[in-house]
């Protein structure tokens, strides 16, 4: 059977920052075992060495360029290298985040939460950090893949929110539903702006995946038997669960689709919101 033409990136110029690992590494992989031109933008040079090597060594065409997506003259200069090499840019994975903490790495093995995960123990530079990376980078991101899909009147970009920006949890801290929520918003608004340009703006809200977010809380065996029995679907995602989703939002399979974050958490957000 062939292929749906519909869900093709092959060919296709695509970024995606904290490309690295977890999520956005699953992204990358997605779109280049599509056959698309793929450059992993991420602060670790050795992570982003060693999956760039991996997925070459797979016959994929990935490159890599370590990035501070919060060094906005960098990040304009690193999306300009990759629309020249290529020749345009048609799609952008708007994915670095972060929870430094408390927040996730805030909740011990048992999932009780520790005092710092209070708003008034949460220090201004938490604060300051996840805004940043979170919220702020995502603004940069947007503005330098408008920047090079206006002219081509066409173009993809898909920003990771969090089932953070859709429902309270207590075991998260401030910053981090704070900087989802605004992402979602921007999201909205610049798929807006966009529409006149045939450039879709989207946002994948995922739910608790095994990636190293919160230092990795979520791989430990004890804290995911904890998290699992809030999922009605029973169980922890794999990074590689959200490959599917990022292909349509990427491709033409959701071509009438703009400004809708789309959830993708094994129904946890229909449960309680105490947690």
């Amino acid at each position: 059977m062939m292929p749906n033409p519909d869900f093709a990136v092959d060919g296709d110029s695509v970024i995606v920052t904290g490309g690295a690992s977890g999520i956005g590494l699953a992204f990358a992989e997605a779109m280049a075992e599509g056959g698309a031109d793929v450059t992993i933008m991420d602060i670790d040079p050795a992570g982003t060495k060693a999956e760039v090597e991996r997925l070459c060594s797979l016959g994929q065409k990935v490159s890599g360029r370590v990035l501070d997506v919060i060094d906005r003259a960098d990040l304009d200069r690193a999306f300009d290298e990759v629309a020249a090499r290529t020749g345009r840019l048609d799609i952008v994975f708007a994915n670095a985040g972060i929870d430094p903490g408390p927040g996730f790495a805030a909740v011990d093995k048992q999932g009780n939460h520790s005092d710092l995960n209070r708003i008034e123990h949460y220090e201004d530079a938490h604060w300051h950090k996840v805004i940043a990376i979170s919220l702020d980078a995502t603004f940069y991101s947007l503005r330098a893949a408008a920047r090079h899909m206006r002219p081509n009147k066409s173009g993809s970009i898909i920003v990771t929110t969090s089932i953070s920006a859709v429902r309270p949890a207590a075991r998260l801290a401030s910053a981090y539903a704070a900087a989802k929520a605004g992402a979602a918003q921007l999201v909205r608004g610049v798929a807006l702006e966009l529409a006149g340009d045939n450039i879709r703006v989207n946002a994948i809200a995922p739910g608790s995946f095994l990636t190293n977010i919160g230092n990795g809380v979520l791989k430990d065996k004890d804290a995911q038997e904890k998290m699992k029995n809030e999922v009605p679907l029973g169980r922890i995602a794999r990074a590689d669960d959200i490959k599917g989703l990022a292909l349509f939002l990427a491709s033409g399979a959701s071509s009438f689709i703009t400004g809708q974050q789309i959830v993708i958490d094994g129904g946890r957000s229909l449960s309680s919101a105490r947690n």
